[in-house]
């Protein structure tokens, strides 16, 4: 049964990762990755001189941990005031309705959101119709990175939070009944009972999502960027397809995503000591 897991695996995993020699290589097609002359870190020195990298790592590091710090925040919340309902028709309607936007392309979400946020779009109305300035959302340096985190966390709270939904049915129901014979309030029962309760899952999930630090969402931002906010919209996934594809320059383009794919090793290993040191269970 798992065979041809580990043939997917194998053959689009693995057997492609034989291409890294191209970050060390300039790289000719007609003359293959065997032919073509070897340089050496050349391109990794080549990365770091570049003015723009520092910039595109930085954005991809705003971007990531925004997307990480407010989605973990409001599935914990969200999973919170969901389990408070009690009308269980209710609580499935407004389970299917938030956890929908997941199994959406950003293809297809791309479109909503920029018909959305564009200056005729319904939100620009919105605001014009209440006597404030229109804002061009998808073409502002200072818009568009709290934008690609907001519609993000909007896409992807209410799926992730069923992992803490869970987390809270597994808390023994007699800690709450004995908190409220003693008095305590409904905030101080989830201060006191079901944060702690939920407290080694959110650490394991935040743990795990170190890994993905770098990154910061291609499919979203491809369909979302444009040259105008190049400065604080492009990551490095964008930036490896901009310059590695369109540009042809598959060499460095390699180096690039070899260097963010180290990166996620080493925030991977550490994910997983943190997790073994903190809620004493490893990652792998």
């Amino acid at each position: 049964m798992m065979l041809p897991g580990m043939l997917f695996l194998l053959v689009f995993s693995y057997i492609p990762m034989a291409g890294i020699i191209m970050a060390f290589q300039n790289y000719i097609p007609a003359k293959g990755m065997f032919h073509s002359k070897f340089v050496g870190l050349k391109h990794f020195r080549y990365m770091f001189q570049l003015p723009d990298i520092a910039q595109v790592i930085s954005n991809t590091l705003v971007i990531a941990l925004g997307k990480i710090l407010l989605g973990t925040l409001m599935a914990i919340v969200f999973s919170i005031l969901l389990n408070e309902i009690r009308v269980k028709f209710l609580k499935k309607y407004v389970q299917t309705i938030v956890y929908l936007p997941h199994f959406l392309s950003w293809v297809v979400l791309a479109s909503v959101v920029i018909n959305m946020f564009n200056l005729d779009g319904s939100v620009n109305q919105m605001m014009s119709f209440m006597g404030l300035d229109k804002i061009n959302f998808l073409g502002s340096n200072t818009w568009f990175q709290p934008l690609i985190i907001g519609t993000d966390v909007w896409k992807e709270f209410g799926y992730s939070s069923i992992v803490y939904l869970a987390a809270i049915t597994s808390i023994d129901p007699g800690l709450h009944e004995a908190a409220g014979i003693d008095g305590a309030s409904w905030w101080r029962r989830i201060w006191h009972i079901t944060l702690p309760g939920m407290l080694p899952i959110i650490l394991l999930m935040g743990v795990m999502s170190l890994t993905n630090i770098l990154s910061a969402g291609f499919d979203q931002i491809y369909n979302l960027y444009n040259p105008i906010v190049y400065e604080t919209g492009d990551i490095l996934d964008t930036y490896v397809y901009r310059i590695g594809l369109v540009g042809r320059q598959y060499s460095f383009g390699t180096a690039v995503g070899l260097f963010k794919s180290v990166i996620g090793i080493v925030l991977l290993l550490s994910a997983n000591a943190l997790a073994k040191k903190y809620t004493d269970r490893k990652i792998f």
